[in-house]
């Protein structure tokens, strides 16, 4: 009888295995958990604590009383829910414990894992942390809210990295490099010129942009006095800030709490804040969080099985999966939510497939209807996604609440990013005023723009002006005036300056989102590096002197910025209104000039004739009718005290801008 009953017992154990053990052909036969909700529950009476893994055999959770180092001070098997969800809950106020998940997979145990819903983590990433994120808000948190937005284009984007613009002593910052040195008020150069936040209020900026400010893998948070740098394109966990910005990376609330401040502050200038977002790869792979949990399944493979790379950072994720799309769209809702966060700018946003973007434009919009969406519409190589399913610029149409790079503005303006000797429409070059045009207009249809003669598009490519944005410079490839200058050795330092305030007051006056880099205002130098991700603050640092040197091209881009602001017709809202609006007129060689009509999108100027002229001579121009002089080279006058009846003659290498009222 024992034995018949030993029997039955080995026979269910094994009948019990083999149903843990489920071989999936494909990972879309994996259960998915579209429905659950992942993420930690915490309150006092108890921590609720779940894992999506569909093919671990057991999932433990490990209990540290720190962040790193020491042991467990407690691990519990975690039991099989529905779906592939494993659950378990602890009870009593777990607030500030320190945790890891550990699965077995193939009869092993994997490394362990914060968890990708991780929230709070400690040093470097490693540990998760219960935390009562009530307890981290600045005062008045639940009023804090972001600038207002009717469309997009409203939005004048200065995109920084937090440490370039604090780090050098000339920023006056007491706390260098750091979330609350960057909303440091008071902040000066040589005792009398604004750095940091005042600087940027000074601009008129309406919204930052800031580089990967989420946990990444490639600063070590235990060797902070030690210099070092990187752009953080190399995600780790996903909804935590980076712990080398805060005061104290050891404690897994501290960052949170100047994260969430820096917010704030901002907010309380008036300055909205958007985060560039990374989903299309991870900084690992083979033990990244996504393949310690569900190995594989996060990420594209190609129809052998083997690891595709559109992102050309060693893998590429897979968006179109169920539970990847759900994880980015609850990841970038989460940030909206709980760091009141303004805007998102999605890296290789063309890696990520239409249907995903969509949802994650619906959801943000749900949170926040102020907040826009924006990305880089390509990818760095080829994907198994079909290219008509990619979020790719010319599928922004599909994307109705998206906007995608215009790289065709781009480098019409300055010339390719590919080819450092390449030149574009302010460094001389021609046949470039078709790319320049279809930026002006903001990537939409227009019947005046040769969609033939753009450089990269055959054709236009946004709904409406504000899916565009238009830019001539970020963080990588050449600053501006580094690309200028290798482009054109033989031209003059006055030359080279006059080429700088041309490309930006191009972008400035087109419909498109206005997007500017950090420090292009003082003619910012990475002493020629095209890639500086990972080079010493010597190289990405803002040179503030740099601001007192330059102060005539900083004052410009300052009345670039207040023009754009105070003329709607700059920013119109829909494509019809620039159709029925903007015309470009026949020019003489080197000019392109068009005229806004009708008091365009409310403007109070009923008729604006802008004119672009990049020959390196004054140029002779005679407009139809009795003007008012607004912008002549350097000159801006918005009241427009002088009368142009006559021809007028416009300085080398700038922008005039005429009015009637």
């Amino acid at each position: 009888m024992k034995r018949i009953l030993m029997i039955l017992f080995i026979s269910t154990l094994l009948s019990s295995c083999s149903e843990k053990k489920i071989v999936y052909n494909t990972y879309d036969e994996y259960p998915t958990a579209i429905e659950k909700d992942l993420w930690l529950d915490y309150s006092k009476e108890a921590t609720i604590f779940k894992m999506w893994s569909p093919t671990a055999e057991n999932v433990q959770l490990h209990l540290y009383k720190q962040g790193n180092g020491g042991t467990p001070i407690e691990t519990l098997k975690m039991s099989p829910s529905e779906n592939g969800v494993w659950v378990i809950k602890v009870e009593g106020d777990k607030q500030g414990i320190y945790y890891t998940y550990q699965t077995m997979i193939d009869g092993k145990w994997l490394e362990e894992t914060p968890g990708i819903y991780a929230k709070a983590v400690g040093v470097n990433g490693k540990r998760a942390m219960v935390l009562d994120f009530e307890t981290t808000n600045p005062k008045a948190w639940e009023q804090d809210k972001g600038p207002k937005l009717t469309y997009p284009n409203e939005a004048i984007i200065y995109e920084l990295h937090i440490r370039d613009m604090t780090i050098h002593p000339e920023s006056g910052s007491s706390m260098p490099g750091k979330y609350l040195g960057l909303v440091e008020q008071g902040t000066k150069v040589l005792d009398s010129i604004s750095t940091g936040i005042d600087h940027i209020k000074e601009l008129g900026i309406t919204h930052v942009h800031l580089l990967p400010t989420y946990d990444h893998y490639s600063i070590d948070e235990t060797k902070l006095d030690e210099p070092q740098f990187n752009w953080g394109y190399d995600p780790q966990n996903y909804n935590v800030p980076e712990g080398s910005f805060s005061s104290d990376p050891y404690k897994a609330e501290v960052r949170i709490k100047e994260f969430k401040q820096m917010v704030k502050t901002f907010h309380d200038h008036g300055i909205g804040v958007i985060l560039d977002v990374v989903y299309n790869h991870t900084g690992r792979t083979e033990n990244s969080n996504f393949n310690l949990e569900a190995p594989g399944y996060y990420y594209r493979q190609w129809e052998d099985g083997k690891p595709s790379d559109a992102s050309a950072c060693g893998n590429e994720t897979a968006s179109d999966r169920a539970m990847m799309r759900k994880y980015i769209v609850e990841s970038v809702a989460y940030w909206a939510k709980e760091y009141h966060l303004d805007g998102f700018r999605f890296d290789l946003m063309g890696i990520h497939d239409i249907t995903t973007m969509n949802e994650v434009t619906k959801k943000v919009k749900e949170v926040n209807p102020n907040i826009f969406v924006y990305g880089e519409g390509w990818t760095a190589g080829d994907s198994p996604l079909p290219i008509e399913r990619r979020a790719l610029k010319k599928n922004t149409l599909k994307m109705p609440q998206t906007s995608a790079f215009s790289d065709d503005i781009r480098d019409g303006i300055k010339g390719s990013v590919f080819d450092e000797k390449s030149t574009g429409f302010v460094s001389g070059a021609e046949n470039t005023s078709a790319s320049v045009k279809m930026g002006v207009v903001g990537s939409i249809e227009h019947p005046q723009v040769d969609y033939k003669a753009v450089n990269y598009s055959d054709t236009y490519w946004a709904n409406e002006p504000w899916q565009s944005v238009s830019y001539v410079s970020c963080h990588d490839n050449h600053t501006l005036y580094d690309k200028l200058k290798i482009s054109r050795k033989d031209a003059t330092e006055e030359q080279i300056i006059a080429m700088d305030k041309l490309a930006n007051a191009i972008v400035m006056t087109s419909q498109g989102i206005a997007f500017m880099h950090a420090g292009a205002e003082m003619l910012r130098t990475k002493d020629g590096e095209h890639n500086s991700y990972n080079l010493p603050d010597s190289i990405n640092q803002i040179y503030w002197k740099r601001k007192t040197t330059h102060a005539s091209v900083v004052a410009y881009y300052k009345n670039l910025i207040s023009l754009r602001k105070a003329h709607p017709a700059f920013r119109m809202t829909n494509a019809n209104d620039v159709r029925a609006n903007l015309k470009f007129q026949e020019t003489e060689k080197g000019l392109i000039s068009y005229q806004i009509s009708n008091n365009a999108n409310g403007d109070i100027w009923k008729e604006i004739q802008v004119v672009y002229n990049n020959n390196p001579e004054a140029t002779v121009y005679k407009p139809d009718g009795i003007w008012q002089l607004a912008v002549l080279g350097d000159n801006f006058d918005q009241e427009g005290t002088k009368t142009i009846t006559d021809a007028v003659t416009i300085p080398p290498i700038s922008m005039m801008v005429l009015f009637q009222k």
